[in-house]
């Protein structure tokens, strides 16, 4: 695909941040039971998610992965991932324990990155990819009005995307400490 040069990954991260808000605002229009509106946001949502894959497609092709992007992106999925979550929880169609314990985890990794960038940003590995795209995916089931016939689904998804979490937390945490220093 081929994008003016003005167009670089991380204006492309930027900008979804920038457009985090439109989700949520959609999320909760009509007081957050509108199943149009939830239709909407979970577009919205959708959208911003194919964003972080195309940043991505993007700086391997023009070989522009830079120490600022390769930071800002997991950041940028967090916040994302966070907003739908906390708008979920608020709204009461998410359990506010799920939030808080995907949010602990990477609100706390997010500050472990910042303590140890002086040993180099670690950028996302596969295992952080696979977690995103399931939190991705469980929040997105959430966002949408399911039939109550879909919840065990929903949920089930849900619960590996927080298995997923802690594993890769953890796994985060002691790929820092066994990287050598810069």
């Amino acid at each position: 695909m081929k994008f003016p040069k003005f167009i670089t990954p991380n204006f492309i991260t930027v900008a979804r941040l920038l457009l985090v808000p439109v989700g949520a605002y959609t999320l909760f229009k009509n007081g957050g039971n509108d199943h149009n509106w939830q239709i909407i946001s979970w577009w919205v949502f959708f959208i911003l998610g194919l964003t972080d894959i195309l940043d991505g497609k993007l700086a391997r092709s023009r070989n522009s992965i830079t120490e600022f992007g390769k930071f800002l992106d997991p950041v940028a999925d967090k916040i994302m991932i966070g907003t739908a979550m906390i708008s979920l929880s608020l709204l009461g169609h998410m359990p506010w324990w799920i939030t808080i314990v995907i949010m602990s985890r990477e609100i706390g990794i997010t500050i472990f990155r910042l303590a140890v960038i002086k040993r180099g940003v670690i950028p996302a590995n596969k295992g952080g990819k696979i977690k995103t795209m399931f939190q991705g995916f469980g929040v997105g089931f959430y966002v949408l009005p399911l039939d109550s016939s879909w919840y065990w689904f929903r949920d089930g998804f849900m619960y590996i995307a927080i298995a997923l979490t802690i594993v890769t937390g953890a796994y985060y945490v002691k790929s820092a400490f066994t990287k050598p220093a810069n």
